[in-house]
């Protein structure tokens, strides 16, 4: 059993890592360097140890190297997020195994580095990694929020209430995804923002809307407030627009008459929760009656959880937009910028565009064109706004690629 080093009390720590490592001169070394930066370290030898470790404390970020002697770190990956599914995990190897990688990073793996991993490296990711799970604790507790609710107030009728307010006052931001290679908007996404102070966050009024069996009135609402903006403003700029695979099932999406048809060919529908498409009936026959109409599809978060590649085959998108978790910190990580280039090959491949989210750095940027993106988008270039956000172009000097 692995037991937390006391170097400084829980105030003061910058969070607690479990590291994983057969080999002791690695392991102690390592340890070492994060002590020092101040994190409280447990050390374990073996893989078989790490599900009775994680049930006896909290850690924040687990470390493990890939090929233990016992198990091999996707196992330990496994383990990890059976117990907690937000819990970041960090692989190392030896040997710089690309199939590996694509396993973990599609498994959910933060990062997967490769050794020798100097202490600046160790230290940051560890960072990185407390962050990302204070972050996913977070987004738990406020999904968690409105549960909690619904059990003390034992009222749905204050849920729909609520849920009403949110409804009325949707309405719309947009953030460009811009062309690099020409300094252009190539196109906007939607989002949607409502007034309601209960249910700000979209996550939480999706999960509302799920609760009270509500999803195609928010999904219709959110279509017509997008068409209404079109409309208005006279702009023929394609429009990224969020469906809930459940939005699949509404025969309004598919009318001539639907505020949002007029415009099928200038907007892109991209398909988010796909973990859910399975249980949409009738799947390839709602995507090809949507195809008909003139729309596109994109899959969105390609690289992100555990069903990308499956949901890639299913929807067979005219568009992906590649996951933040492999565009955060492209710029030092060879491993991430390997695979995004193997996406961008398989895409390309298939006549299929692709676009790079939550690009917040030059240096992500300037990796991400290197290795072939020219689509980009993120608050490096432009936050969310009304119809329609200009990207500052002059504050934006670089490469512009290959």
């Amino acid at each position: 059993m692995a037991c937390l080093d006391p170097i400084s009390d829980a105030a003061t720590s910058k969070g607690n890592v479990l590291l994983i490592d057969d080999d002791r001169h690695l392991r102690t070394a390592y340890g070492r360097i994060l002590r020092q930066a101040g994190f409280t370290v447990a050390e374990l030898a073996d893989g078989r140890s790490v599900a009775p470790a994680l049930a006896a404390e909290t850690f924040d970020v687990v470390i493990s190297d890939i090929r233990l002697v016992d198990v091999n770190g996707i196992e330990v990956l496994r383990a990890a997020h059976a117990l907690e599914p937000e819990l970041p995990v960090v692989l190392m190897t030896g040997d710089g195994d690309l199939k590996s990688a694509m396993e973990a990073i599609e498994l959910g793996a933060l990062r997967y580095l490769t050794k020798p991993i100097a202490p600046s490296e160790l230290r940051q990711i560890a960072e990185v990694a407390v962050n990302t799970h204070a972050e996913a604790k977070a987004k738990r507790h406020k999904l968690k929020r409105l549960e909690s609710v619904e059990r003390a107030d034992s009222d749905r009728a204050d849920l729909s209430a609520r849920f009403d307010r949110a409804l009325a006052s949707v309405q719309m931001a947009f953030q460009p995804i811009v062309r690099w290679s020409d300094r252009s908007t190539y196109a906007f996404e939607a989002l949607v923002r409502n007034s309601e102070p209960t249910m700000r966050a979209p996550d939480v009024l999706f999960a509302a809307a799920e609760e009270l069996d509500r999803l195609h009135e928010l999904g219709r609402a959110i279509r017509r407030e997008v068409a209404n903006t079109i409309a208005s403003t006279g702009s023929t700029t394609p429009v990224f627009v969020n469906l809930h695979p459940r939005d699949l099932e509404d025969e309004e999406l598919y009318s001539a008459s639907a505020p949002l048809s007029k415009f099928a060919g200038q907007v892109v529908l991209e398909i988010t929760e796909r973990a859910s498409l399975g249980d949409v009936s009738d799947f390839q026959g709602r995507l090809a009656r949507l195809r008909e109409r003139g729309s596109r599809l994109a899959l969105d978060d390609l690289g992100a959880g555990y069903a990308g590649l499956s949901a890639f085959a299913q929807l067979r998108p005219d568009v992906v937009k590649l996951d933040m978790s492999l565009v955060r910190g492209v710029d030092q990580d060879v491993t991430k910028q390997r695979l995004v280039e193997m996406v961008i090959g398989l895409c390309s491949g298939f006549g299929i565009l692709v676009v790079t989210e939550g690009i917040e750095t030059a240096q992500e940027r300037d990796t991400l064109v290197r290795l072939g993106c020219d689509l980009l988008q993120g608050y490096h270039f432009a936050r969310p706004g009304p119809a329609f956000p200009a990207v500052p172009w002059s504050a934006l000097a670089g490469p512009r690629g290959p």
